[in-house]
């Protein structure tokens, strides 16, 4: 051994000792997040009554099995909540047992993703996300659900859902022009969505079809719209006029438009149409600059290209689903690319659902709020150990993240 070697050994060994010993999340910053109340960007939360099955336009179960991801598989996961503890809890809670869930979460307002909203999952704790994709399959869909076991089962509920939004309008069918179906369905239901306490609208449409929403005029869409039974490329050309359109009208009424764009669940479900480039015409559309879009899920497996398009005024995001399905360790590298990019527009959100007996809401959500908190710690440990940022700016970013970027997008 050289003599410079053996110099260098004994520091090198102590490095890697000290190394070791260090936490993953420093103890004072993982003190300071713990204690920060967070807003929930999205969720499913149900209501305390059951049989409530409107916690998603497009339930997840009514899906043919999947090769299910090891963290949701039963045994993988650990909870303070057993069937006793939330039977008991209901009961003693009665109408206040959603928001008792929230506390277990460390979450003060949870963006509730429903259908409608009800007794139990209401404000201030739980302020509405209702559902637009019905609104942009105002045709025949029945070649469209033919595509793959799972959409036929969505589509039904999409025509479902639409019947209702007509009923609504006053109507039993769509209108006969594209102008009508405009002025006296859509709008109407956006305004209603948004007298109803809604602060953004929700796309699910990369289960139905892909995020690439092309540019289309009125004509063109018009002449779709009478067709009734449009081939597969001609309905696109509805789809996308219609989604632009909402989007705009969402722009205008002072709601966020929340897309979908991750991998989803189910065995047939189309990946590369989730990804998040597909939408980066609609971020350069100057007629939608006051549309402000928010990418649900952080775009997995799409995480180092959803990146760049933070640097969009109108592109937001949040790591939902992300924290239940990936280590801390593994979601914090994601994390902390982001954080050193645009921190601003990165928000904290579980994605709590109701996916089995077993992994209720309740177990999804505290899963996915624990995970993401230490992930967000591990990211800003690092970015401190390195250098890249002080202490108080790590607490700093923490509260943006877990609670004040959510605050100035939707001006709670």
């Amino acid at each position: 051994m050289s003599a410079l070697r053996a110099l260098l050994l004994p520091a090198t060994l102590l490095l890697a000792a000290c190394s070791r010993e260090q936490p993953p999340v420093d103890p004072q910053l993982a003190a300071a997040i713990a204690g920060i109340k967070a807003i929930d960007n999205h969720a499913h939360p149900v209501l305390a009554a059951p049989g409530d099955r409107e916690f998603d336009a497009l339930p997840v179960d009514s899906m043919e099995p999947q090769s299910d991801p090891v963290a949701m598989r039963p045994g993988a996961f650990q909870t303070p909540f057993t069937a006793e503890s939330k039977a008991a809890a209901k009961r003693e809670r009665g109408d206040q047992y959603p928001a008792w869930v929230l506390d277990q979460m460390g979450v003060e307002i949870m963006l509730a993703n429903r259908v409608a909203m009800g007794p139990t999952v209401e404000p201030p704790r739980f302020r509405w996300v209702p559902y637009a994709d019905a609104l942009i399959f105002p045709l025949d869909n029945s070649q469209l659900a033919a595509k793959n076991s799972d959409r036929k089962a969505f589509f039904v509920l999409e025509d479902k859902l639409r019947a209702r939004y007509l009923a609504e309008a006053g109507l039993s069918a769509p209108p006969a022009t594209l102008a009508d179906y405009l002025a006296r369905v859509v709008t109407p239901t956006l305004q209603r969505h948004k007298q109803g306490g809604a602060v953004a609208e929700k796309f699910e449409a990369a289960y139905l079809r892909s995020l690439a929403f092309d540019a289309a005029d009125a004509a063109q869409a018009d002449r779709v719209y009478r067709l009734r039974t449009p081939s597969d490329a001609d309905y696109k050309v509805l789809q996308d006029y219609l989604f632009r359109y909402i989007a705009a009208v969402c722009g205008r009424l002072g709601m966020a438009v929340h897309l979908h764009t991750a991998a989803g669940a189910g065995g047939y479900f189309d990946v590369a149409g989730a990804n998040p480039l597909n939408l980066e015409p609609v971020l350069n559309d100057p007629a939608l600059r006051k549309t402000k879009f928010v990418m649900v899920h952080g775009g997995w497996p799409f995480t180092r290209e959803i990146t760049p398009l933070l640097e969009k005024p109108n592109a937001y995001l949040d790591f939902s689903a992300q924290s239940l399905l990936l280590t801390p360790a593994t979601l914090a590298g994601t994390l902390r690319q982001w954080l050193e990019h645009v921190p601003e527009k990165v928000m904290f959100a579980t994605d709590a659902y109701p996916y089995s007996n077993e992994l209720g809401w309740e177990e999804s959500g505290w899963i996915s709020a624990h995970n993401g908190r230490e992930a967000l710690g591990r990211a800003l440990t690092g970015m401190m150990r390195d250098g890249a940022i002080t202490h108080q700016r790590a607490v700093e970013l923490a509260r943006m993240v877990l609670r004040e970027n959510a605050r100035a997008l939707y001006g709670f």
